[in-house]
């Protein structure tokens, strides 16, 4: 076991090692505002189909533009958690939460903090789980990679007085970076059978001591080797 986790240790430090250096100078292209190789046109056009403007803000309007990010998203999950009840993807009819555990939730994933005072499996819905933490997942991931880059800029830009567009880097951080992270370490999982296709309460799993609990996801099939 011990072997085991030295080498999980090691493999997760390898990862690092070789991808640092890539990964770095794509951090530093959207720091600095430069072209993305690759990605270029798309980046551009996703841009202006938006209707986001490229100039820049002074300190003022990119705190703004965070601050109302979060508080919308905090105000739009908080909803989605108390209404679960009425909205789509609840197989198992589960109630909306309580308005206190709500806030507590919806603060919780809005600052990143990702604190859970509940079973997920058995008190939220896949919508609620889907469209609403995961969304969460991603945006306050982007805003504090966001306020880091302004930070960068700001140490770097002694007699400048903006900090870059904070509606360019949420979505630049959200589209190249944080997406196909997510995707490349969720193939990973699909390929090691981790449940991922949604359904009701069926499956039944071993439990320690001879006892079975249920699974409240259905399982992809998986070929026979």
């Amino acid at each position: 076991m011990a072997a085991q986790g030295f080498l999980l240790i090691a493999g997760f430090l390898l990862v690092l090692l070789v991808l640092a250096r890539p990964l770095g100078m794509w951090l530093a292209r959207m720091i600095n505002g430069l072209p993305l190789p690759g990605v270029q046109a798309l980046d551009a056009g996703l841009l202006r189909m938006l209707g986001i403007r490229t100039g820049e803000m002074d300190w003022r309007h990119y705190l703004l533009a965070i601050l109302l990010l979060n508080g919308v998203g905090l105000a739009v999950l908080f909803a989605m958690l108390m209404l679960q009840g009425y909205l789509p993807l609840n197989p198992q009819q589960l109630p909306g939460l309580s308005w206190h555990l709500a806030l507590n939730t919806a603060v919780s994933f809005v600052s990143n903090t990702n604190w859970q005072s509940y079973a997920g499996e058995t008190t939220l819905s896949y919508f609620s789980q889907m469209a609403g933490l995961t969304v969460q997942n991603f945006l306050s991931a982007a805003s504090g990679i966001a306020v880091i880059f302004a930070l960068i800029r700001a140490f770097a830009r002694q007699n400048v007085t903006t900090l870059g567009n904070a509606w360019v880097d949420l979505t630049r951080i959200t589209l190249w970076v944080l997406l196909p992270l997510s995707l490349v370490i969720a193939l990973l999982f699909i390929q090691q059978g981790v449940p991922a296709k949604p359904a009701a309460l069926s499956a039944v799993l071993p439990r320690w001591r001879g006892q079975s609990s249920c699974c409240r996801w259905g399982r992809w099939p998986r070929r026979r080797r």
